[in-house]
């Protein structure tokens, strides 16, 4: 079967090139999935619920052909394919960092329809690592979901963000509720002010780990 032909608003104009990239339905959420490194089909389909698995078949040779992706055999005995952004892939970080902090006032309450998984949170709460003047390092987060870790500051190489504990010690381990971490997230709440008013509990001695207790 012949790939499909080129979709193109046909515009000369950046804004419109970029959204003949990454416009697609499903893309840009496959991106913020990939932030965390290299990820097999299955474990992509089952943290993209509502995704087909032709459309998410299909947006992967899609964003492979547009140099936003590459694939590659894992050597034995994994035997799997995996999934990685490239580096022109992974120039889209600040693009999806400020597309959800547009999107924050959206959010609301949590729809009894809405799936949630741990991670989601990863790149809100660098928002508010950074608001926070938390500086560089490692953040274990312990959510009622789950526990994930990401890389505060400039992520410049490797992963954003990670599933499950942080493989080293942490700069700071940060424990949230559920409705405290929306509040984060929503941009109602600092991470130092929930803190402190002890509805996020931290430990650690790093800098990140000092920044949040701060008064």
């Amino acid at each position: 079967m012949s790939p499909r032909p080129r979709r193109s608003y046909d515009q000369y104009c950046s804004a419109a090139r970029a959204l003949d990239a990454v416009g697609d339905r499903w893309t840009l959420l496959i991106v913020r999935e990939l932030l965390a490194g290299p990820r097999r089909y299955t474990d992509l389909h089952a943290d993209l619920p509502g995704v087909s698995t032709d459309v998410l078949a299909s947006r992967l040779k899609d964003m492979e052909r547009e140099g936003l992706t590459t694939r590659r055999r894992l050597p034995p005995p994994a035997a799997a394919y995996v999934y990685e952004l490239t580096e022109r892939g992974a120039g889209l970080l600040p693009v999806l960092e400020a597309l959800g902090a547009w999107g924050a006032a959206e959010l609301g309450e949590r729809r009894p329809t809405d799936a949630v998984r741990a991670h989601w949170a990863a790149l809100p709460l660098r928002r508010a690592l950074r608001q926070a003047g938390a500086g560089e390092g490692t953040v274990e987060v312990r959510l009622e979901e789950g526990t994930f870790h990401l890389r505060a500051g400039d992520a410049e190489d490797g992963p954003v963000y990670g599933d499950g504990p942080a493989p080293g010690e942490p700069d700071a381990r940060l424990t949230l509720d559920a409705g405290t971490c929306a509040a984060v997230c929503r941009g109602e709440l600092g991470l130092r002010r929930a803190v402190r008013e002890g509805r996020a509990g931290v430990t650690g001695e790093g800098t990140a780990a000092k920044a949040l207790r701060e008064p």
